[in-house]
């Protein structure tokens, strides 16, 4: 049965009447929100929505930093019963393009600091009606309206937005596009009630966010881990969230950390490291409580690290886009380093062997499902995957685990070649798509290799047209062209020819053993490929 749930109302005006009005809710380069502006502030931004024709269930796509822009955006797209679509910051317009085209947007909301890449996106994108952009400047694109943030807001002034557009637990909200496990963009549709639900189980059971908390996230708000850390927890509970739209750095994070009094501090293996290396005052990080890491396994070498080094615990654990957060976690004074930790309170979890058998014991390893409320309805027009992952009320992960005898999960590593790099999704596929384009290359094979803390690092493998030289830095450079930077080989090793089976097909796995065979990455001829074979 549903009931009437509307994610934004939830996070922002039961606030307000809870008796938080005066709380602050948001700090943000430009200053700071209460509850009871931040309410405000959602409104006018609906307005500016309804004024240039956006409907509930339509998409707004959103390429925006982490700022009070796009938080709003998020919220007043939710509120009006649209559907909000915040993206990676970092894609290439190109990248970006394919998103637009593919969700339908009907809006995109930019960022000035990314034009050019919301131009090229924009530009001939079929369904698209409008284009909004922060800052001063309207982008130049063709088949589509533009106009400033501050035209958006002044174009509802005549707008009546009081209360929340009237969604259904069950409607859709939120879309968030990911590689996954299948290699190529996907909107994974979540639901109104998938946002309460995550803040009811991980945010309260696991961290026990309160309203005196104050979260910081290294992990930006269009990831799934990021839009909970920044929005849904600190908001559900009164708390206070700040933003900060700078690239990771670990000297600016400990002053936001020391500035605002950040109790949660989250962030990922990718950042951890640094933060360790960079040996900052340890009175920084005070008023941390714990840190929270996810995205890739934790090594256990950091988590010993940051505690000796800073005084605080980090808790690792693995979510998805899919689940929209963390489904299993480690607990404050029970941590098992090196591991996932527990379920979450909510989520079922089974390790099933080849056969779908669920495996009981400790010890032995299989591919993880799990099930729970906050899984996402599917895909986007992707039904063969979504038969593939979600089967019943449980979703395939694509990663293996192995449960200890203290009832803890350990990853194993992925069932598939797609990577996960600084904890985000790279398909092997769309580097090696890339790199062919390449004119001295004739053939190209990417994966991933795990460096001294066992985090995966794309390395290409590749063969030369006949003549031609292979000049690694310059290759380098002309993916980072064409791709996203993240998504760019780490290394270019030449080879004189690829190992495949019987039939052709490229045996990944034997590449990741010569890479792995040595300290580094070394050139490797077929007589190696032969020996590895044997």
């Amino acid at each position: 049965m549903t009931e009437l749930l509307n994610a934004a109302e939830y996070l922002t005006q039961r606030r307000v009447a809870a008796g938080d009005g005066d709380r602050v809710a948001i700090i943000h380069p430009g200053g700071s929100l209460t509850y009871g502006e931040l309410v405000g502030e959602v409104r006018r931004v609906a307005a500016g929505l309804v004024a240039i024709g956006v409907r509930p269930e339509e998409r707004v796509l959103m390429c925006m930093a982490d700022d009070v822009e796009l938080a709003t955006a998020i919220l007043a797209t939710m509120y009006i019963g649209a559907v909000a679509v915040p993206s990676s910051t970092m894609l290439t317009g190109g990248e970006l393009h394919k998103l637009v085209t593919d969700s339908r947007a009907r809006v995109l909301l930019g960022d000035a600091r990314f034009a050019d890449a919301v131009t090229i996106a924009a530009t001939d994108a079929p369904d698209l009606r409008h284009v909004v952009l922060t800052g001063d400047a309207e982008p130049q694109v063709s088949g589509a309206a533009t106009l400033t943030w501050q035209a958006l807001l002044d174009s509802g002034r005549d707008v009546e937005v009081g209360e929340a557009y009237r969604t259904w637990d069950e409607s859709p909200a939120l879309w968030l596009y990911t590689s996954g496990t299948t290699g190529t963009p996907k909107g994974a549709m979540h639901r109104h009630t998938d946002i309460r639900y995550v803040c009811e189980t991980y945010a309260d059971q696991v961290l026990a966010v309160g309203p005196d908390d104050v979260c910081l996230s290294v992990a930006k708000l269009f990831f799934a881990y990021g839009i909970g850390n920044s929005l849904f927890f600190p908001l559900a509970v009164g708390a206070t969230t700040v933003l900060e739209p700078s690239r990771p750095n670990p000297a600016l994070y400990a002053d936001r950390v020391a500035e605002h009094g950040v109790t949660l501090f989250f962030g990922g293996p990718s950042f951890w490291g640094p933060l360790m290396a960079a040996d900052l005052p340890r009175e920084k990080f005070a008023t941390v409580r714990n840190g929270v890491s996810a995205g890739e396994t934790l090594p256990a070498r950091m988590f010993h690290g940051v505690r000796d080094q800073y005084g605080f615990e980090i808790l690792d654990g693995i979510g998805s886009t899919e689940a929209l957060h963390i489904f299993i976690s480690n607990v404050a004074g029970k941590v098992v380093p090196g591991s996932s930790g527990f379920p979450v309170p909510g989520y079922r979890v089974e390790l099933r062997r080849t056969d779908g058998s669920v495996i009981e014991g400790a010890g032995e390893s299989g591919m993880l499902y799990i099930a729970g409320d906050s899984i996402c309805t599917g895909y986007w027009c992707r039904t063969e995957v979504n038969r593939a992952v979600f089967q019943g009320e449980w979703m395939r992960t694509g990663d293996q685990y192995v449960r200890g005898e203290d009832g803890s999960y350990t990853c194993l590593g992925r069932a598939d070649d797609v990577l996960k790099v600084g904890g985000i999704w790279v398909s092997p596929t769309e580097v090696e798509t890339r790199l062919l384009e390449h004119p001295a290359l004739a053939e190209a094979v990417v994966v991933g290799v795990p460096d001294a803390d066992g985090l995966d690092k794309p390395v290409a493998y590749v063969v030369p047209r006949p003549g031609m030289a292979v000049d690694q830095d310059e290759i380098i450079e002309f993916c980072r062209a064409g791709l996203a930077s993240f998504k760019r080989p780490r290394l270019v090793v030449e080879v004189d020819e690829l190992p495949r089976t019987a039939t052709g097909k490229i045996q990944r796995f034997r590449l990741r053993a010569l890479a792995t065979a040595t300290e580094a990455p070394v050139p490797i001829t077929a007589a190696d490929v032969a020996e590895v074979q044997s």
